[in-house]
């Protein structure tokens, strides 16, 4: 069996050194970098390219930590990112798996719960913390999609700057001028009154525009 190489995030120090030799105990499990950002984060996963991102789901950066998500993604696609946090509310853990995330472990259960989420991430599978995935059945979803005044093309130039591509490589993938998205992203941000990226990720996560990315 080869090596799981994990980058391990987490803004607390502490918290990284006991996450650290927690994981880095496990047989088949290493530690590879630590970063306590999300421009580090981003950083150590395009350098390493390991195979499962560990990630607080609360750091500071130029981005959010599920903003970054897609990112990673982008950056490196055989990366399976596990959200470790304390946030308990369901629509947390959806915008999470939305994202693209593959597991979502709450910190209060990382002794019992991390080891196997990583294990499943590494092998393609999705991990839910038990009590949250209940929940998150019984919750009712939020709807789903843009409004009415951004079109289809749209919200496909949308969600492909959600995942991180720049106007030139969104054109080559719709086969547009760079010209053309760049007016499709100045109506985009005219109609949902955005101005920045991370607003734009944040608009495509709560919308549900990268379920299927």
């Amino acid at each position: 069996m080869s090596t799981i190489r994990i980058v391990l995030a987490d803004d607390h120090q502490v918290v990284r050194a006991g996450l650290a030799l927690l994981l880095g105990g496990e047989e088949g499990i290493e530690v590879v970098a630590q970063a306590g950002d999300v421009d580090g984060t981003l950083r150590a996963v395009l350098g390493h390219k390991p195979d499962v991102l560990v990630l607080d789901l609360n750091m500071p950066g130029t981005l959010t930590s599920l903003e970054a998500i897609p990112q990673v993604r982008t950056k490196s696609p055989l990366t399976a990112t596990v959200v470790l946090t304390m946030q308990e509310d369901p629509e947390y853990a959806r915008r999470s798996l939305r994202a693209g995330a593959m597991g979502y472990v709450l910190k209060e259960s990382a002794d019992a719960e991390l080891v196997e989420a990583v294990r499943r991430a590494a092998d393609g599978q999705t991990y839910l913390n038990p009590s949250l995935g209940a929940r998150l059945v019984a919750m009712p979803e939020k709807p789903a999609g843009p409004p009415g005044d951004l079109s289809g093309r749209e919200a496909e130039v949308l969600r492909l700057l959600a995942l991180g591509h720049t106007n030139a490589e969104v054109g080559e993938q719709l086969f547009l001028s760079v010209r053309t998205v760049e007016t499709h992203r100045a109506h985009i941000q005219q109609k949902l009154s955005l101005t920045t990226r991370a607003e734009l990720v944040r608009y495509a996560l709560d919308h549900g525009l990268l379920d299927d990315a």
